[in-house]
């Protein structure tokens, strides 16, 4: 087995394209650095760590170093690959990215949602790597790093068995971590290449409410939390937790708490000044 050494660019990764014939074979080899193959067109085998996939659009393999691999091409098939060096992302944290998952190689077949973030990141990173401007080593960081955490976010989320259970699983995620966006429930069907009435009804039986009333309530809690602990403007809290509109944002949250949130951030100011009057005259 050999070794396929590769000299990484100074920011630590560098991605290219890897193009294979059908009948094409890559003998097993294994290199000093983490790779993530992804693949965008045609089909074929990957032999990782002795173990068999079938390997497909948007489909692929985290590849920890030192780890064996081979590819056969059944059809003409095209693979990006993305080489990196982990200690090269220390200033962002690097104790957390020495997580077990970055210690062994593993397939990954990614659902709709996650194959169009990994998309996104992997166009933008195409565009910085060829753009070569003074921000584009930090940028490319930024965008390896998106792509660490959504692969292994759908790895977490993957170990639920049920397709239906998986699938609300996902969109439950995806409201947590873009509530803040313009989300609408044919955005997150699109995503999932569900009927919005489908969405619906998978994530009703398992919350029993909509994916929409979900958003709505972690948009709202987020308000409020924002409105007691912090002094930021309500304009500026109404952009943060995702309404563009002003107007919107008021008539939601006086649905949601029969009051404005101006009414709510002073009910609760008053709230902790008797608390606080309360705590001092039991100390005393």
């Amino acid at each position: 087995m050999s070794l396929k050494k590769m000299q990484l660019p100074e920011w630590g990764a560098y991605l290219y394209e890897s193009r294979h014939k059908a009948g094409d074979r890559v003998n097993i080899h294994h290199h000093d650095n983490h790779q993530i193959l992804y693949a965008i067109e045609g089909e074929g085998i990957i032999f990782i760590d002795h173990q068999e996939y079938k390997i497909a659009q948007d489909q692929g393999a985290f590849l920890a170093p030192f780890s064996p691999h081979s590819i056969y091409s059944q059809t003409s098939l095209t693979l990006l690959v993305l080489a990196f060096d982990i200690d090269s992302l220390d200033r962002f944290g690097n104790d957390e990215l020495q997580r077990n998952f970055f210690h062994s190689s593993r397939f990954f077949n990614p659902d709709l949602i996650a194959s169009s973030e990994l998309r996104q990141q992997l166009r933008k990173m195409i565009y910085e790597q060829s753009s070569k401007d003074s921000l584009s080593g930090w940028a490319l960081k930024i965008h390896l790093l998106h792509i660490l955490l959504t692969l292994m976010r759908f790895i977490e989320r993957s170990r639920i068995l049920d397709k239906n259970s998986l699938r609300t699983e996902t969109i439950k995620n995806y409201i947590d971590t873009h509530y803040y966006e313009p989300i609408t429930a044919n955005d997150i069907a699109d995503k999932l290449g569900i009927s919005t009435r489908y969405v619906n009804t998978i994530f009703k039986e398992t919350y029993q409410k909509t994916p929409m009333q979900y958003l709505m309530e972690i948009r709202m809690e987020r308000a409020k939390k924002l409105l007691t602990e912090t002094d930021k403007e309500i304009i500026t809290i109404c952009f943060e937790v995702g309404y563009e509109a002003l107007s919107t944002f008021y008539r939601t949250f006086k649905n949601a708490t029969n009051m404005s949130p101006k009414q709510y951030r002073d009910l609760e100011q008053k709230n902790k000044e008797r608390r606080g009057m309360f705590n001092n005259k039991d100390w005393r």
